[in-house]
């Protein structure tokens, strides 16, 4: 059963209250935005916010990595005081994920490998929210080559839940999660190959969006034909800063293929969800085994859901569950394997990477050309498939977690419910049906368990659907406001 409730939550005061550093950090990053622009709070003051909000929570939690020297952030902020503003970010720390090369700032992977790499031009990621105004001011932390949903590796240690410090914050998207639920972040990019936005969001009580793939495009390096698994996206505490940051990042990339046209996700964001059908598909029909109170979490929600007026109905497993993990393991091992041979092949290189990551690429290296034809024509299946069953349901739900936040010094969870798991991502299995064909998902929290853990829920759309899904979202934002129920850590003033 879920535990309270955030419909009650105070929500930020109206925009000009020129209250505390601590007020200032509750607001969402529209209201921020728009303060800036108004020119009723200065960069310098929000940035000076913000890293007494980093100086006093990240001991703690271990979100932020490679943080700029504070007098250098302090210089650049005083000099965006008085300039025009150059975007929908301008004035605004933002941390990007360590997976994103910074220039001129430090960006590892997560990996020994790269501990002191330091690039020289900005993924398209980072040239975009610089472009908008942010300010680059540091890095989210990641697990190491970010495989693996727990962020920990071996330059920056583990990030940790801040609603439990003894729990994992979900990766790879981790440390984007854990800032934003630490107040460390008004939004935060992440990335998605198997469920780095959803799991970690669905963890720290936020909200996190993987777009349809191809509409925030990749950058033009390495395959950019068979590597269409993986997606950036946004994070954020409200829906609307989830939208807005989503139209900063989408948009075509020339250099790259598959070009998607960008929606209109903020003119129709209220519609609401009145006479939407909503299939409840649960544990896939007993094949993703889950931890207890899960699924009666989401139950719950999708009950507020009806309330509010969609119309929910169990759903039949619409494809075996075990197809399709075999296509995503074998897609997932012949792209690791294609990008990261280097590091097995190279004994200095081999000796600084994790087993996980090793034994992907080994799993891709002993694919024959046939086995990767086969799980594609699985993939293409439930594509097809997909297609049919969105024609009788406008979205489909699916837990954002087969457990609740784990204890942080496991690496992964080995069973789950009595089964025990093959890999070290079996546990997360319930994200790969959006995730393998690259459908729209957005996981929205759903509450607290027994023990004071957040859970959230996947809300998946027909590909091309991401602002139908997005108001879904905002519908339910605006009914429990969930991400505005503060971790303990941060909950009151905090001291400075």
């Amino acid at each position: 059963m879920i535990c309270g409730g955030a419909g009650g939550v105070t929500p930020p005061p109206p925009l000009g209250y020129l209250g505390t550093e601590d007020i200032m950090l509750e607001w969402s990053a529209t209201d921020l935005s728009r303060a800036i622009h108004a020119r009723k709070v200065a960069p310098s003051e929000v940035m000076a916010a913000w890293l007494a909000q980093v100086g006093a929570v990240n001991p703690s939690v271990n979100a932020i990595v490679s943080l700029r020297d504070p007098d250098a952030l302090m210089a650049e902020a005083r000099a965006l005081d008085d300039a025009a503003p150059q975007g929908w970010l301008h004035g605004i720390p933002l941390p990007v994920k360590d997976l994103v090369a910074t220039k001129g700032l430090r960006t590892t992977w997560g990996s020994p490998v790269f501990s002191d790499h330091v690039p020289l031009k900005d993924d398209l990621v980072a040239a975009r929210v610089r472009a908008a105004g942010a300010v680059i001011a540091a890095k989210t932390n990641v697990p190491e080559w970010g495989q693996g949903s727990h962020s920990f590796n071996p330059i920056f240690g583990v990030t940790r839940n801040p609603y439990d410090l003894t729990r994992s914050a979900g990766g790879s998207s981790g440390g984007a999660a854990a800032a934003l639920a630490g107040r460390m972040a008004w939004v935060a990019d992440g990335s998605d190959m198997m469920g780095s936005l959803r799991n970690p969001a669905g963890f720290c009580n936020v909200y996190g969006f993987r777009p349809t793939w191809g509409l925030v495009p990749a950058d033009a390096e390495g395959d950019t034909y068979l590597a269409t698994l993986a997606t950036e996206g946004p994070m954020a505490r409200t829906i609307e800063d989830l939208a807005r940051l989503l139209l900063v990042l989408a948009g075509e990339n020339p250099e790259v293929p598959f070009p998607r046209t960008v929606p209109d996700v903020l003119s129709g964001l209220d519609r609401g969800v009145k006479g939407l059908r909503i299939g409840w598909l649960a544990d896939w029909g007993g094949a993703y085994p889950m931890e207890p109170g899960i699924l009666e979490a989401c139950e719950a929600a999708l009950m507020q859901l009806q309330d509010l007026g969609a119309t929910v109905e169990h759903m039949p497993p619409p494809f075996p569950a075990e197809k399709l993990w075999s296509a995503w393991v074998t897609l997932r091992a012949m792209l690791s394997a294609g990008g990261k041979r280097a590091l097995a092949e190279d004994p200095a290189k081999r000796a600084l990477t994790k087993p996980e990551t090793l034994w992907e690429i080994e799993q891709g290296l002993g694919l024959s050309a046939q086995a990767v034809y086969e799980a594609s024509v699985i993939r293409s299946r439930w594509h097809a498939h997909a297609a049919r069953m969105f024609q009788d349901y406008d979205a489909v739900v699916l837990p954002t977690a087969q457990v609740w936040p784990f204890p942080a010094d496991w690496r992964w969870p080995e069973e789950i419910a009595g089964r025990k798991m093959d890999t070290y991502h079996r546990w997360m299995e319930v994200v790969v049906p959006a995730s393998l064909i690259g459908l729209p998902a957005l996981s929205v929290p759903v509450g607290f368990g027994a023990q004071g853990l957040p859970m959230g829920m996947q809300i998946i759309g027909r590909s091309g659907d991401d602002a139908r899904i997005m108001a879904i979202g905002q519908a339910w934002h605006r009914a429990t406001e969930w991400p505005q129920k503060q971790p303990p850590l941060v909950a009151g003033p905090v001291s400075r």
